[in-house]
């Protein structure tokens, strides 16, 4: 197992959702110690008031990922207060409402800069640290739109197909080593990502509204659930971790139908899906 009582656990974006059930659900694991970052300090302060009560070594760092000199400086706090680092979590992300053309390039580089530019700075960043570990873990949060791109979700999902592509990757290069690579593919889980999106330049808060009422109704999985999955994972090496049975669904569906599987998945949602997404262009 790659989880023992002298791990060293970062995760990034635990002020809520998966972030904070996993920093709640490593706790359970009695390991040494565990460093959560976030942007939102209030939420990381209250993350750690619960995982306190487990009697882990906890330390907050306030973080914003998409900034490289954040991130230098998040890993020598860790560091200094905890000596070492065995697991590395990429979870932090955030949501865009809104269709390419509804989309200000200012939106998507914002949305880059977090999703997938955050993953890559926290990489290079503590791949050293880990690289000086007996055992260490890099595990990063893709989507299940990691695996395909309905409309409505351009920007979303250039980020988190990217976030898989360069896991991937990363997997490749280090296979052999000392330090394993995952990659996470959650499908509906119930988090406040979609209610805390950004709404697109030209796109409406109608628009927002109506595709936060068909995701709040399509995540039939809690954070605690998905942290139970991504812990389960750890343990057992697994490079590729689908969360929730839609996201296992969708992922059948994209190898059967390579070239229509929206149409497949919209049809198997009632037309749902494309209702929910429809542009005012179009």
């Amino acid at each position: 197992m790659s989880l023992s009582n002298a791990s060293v656990a970062v995760v990034t974006g635990a002020a809520s959702g998966i972030g904070r059930a996993l920093a709640l659900r490593l706790a359970k694991e009695k390991i040494a110690g565990i460093a959560i970052s976030d942007v939102n300090a209030k939420g990381l302060k209250e993350t750690a008031e619960i995982v306190e009560k487990f009697g882990v070594n906890i330390s907050t760092h306030t973080v914003d990922v998409s900034k490289i000199e954040e991130i230098r400086a998040f890993a020598d706090e860790v560091i200094e207060k905890h000596r070492r680092v065995t697991h590395l979590i990429n979870n932090a992300g955030v949501a865009l409402i809104g269709t390419v053309e509804e989309l200000s390039l200012e939106d998507i580089e914002w949305l880059m800069g977090v999703n997938f530019w955050g993953t890559i700075y926290g990489v290079k960043i503590f791949l050293p640290i880990l690289r000086e570990q007996k055992l260490a873990h890099i595990i990063n949060l893709s989507s299940v739109f990691g695996l395909v791109a309905p409309p409505g979700q351009a920007a979303y999902c250039a980020s988190k197909f990217a976030v898989r592509g360069f896991t991937e990757s990363l997997r490749h290069e280090l296979e052999g080593s000392n330090v394993l690579v995952s990659c996470v593919h959650p499908g509906g889980v119930k988090t406040n990502i979609c209610n805390d999106s950004r709404i697109g330049e030209q796109a409406s808060e109608d628009e927002k509204k109506k595709v936060t009422r068909f995701f709040d109704k399509a995540s039939p999985t809690t954070p605690e659930q998905a942290a139970e999955i991504i812990v389960k994972g750890i343990k057992e090496r697994n490079p590729r971790i689908l969360i929730g049975s839609d996201a296992r669904q969708i992922d059948k569906i994209q190898r059967l139908f390579p070239r229509k599987y929206f149409s497949v998945m919209d049809k198997l949602s009632g037309g749902k899906i494309s209702a929910s997404m429809k542009s005012k262009h179009t």
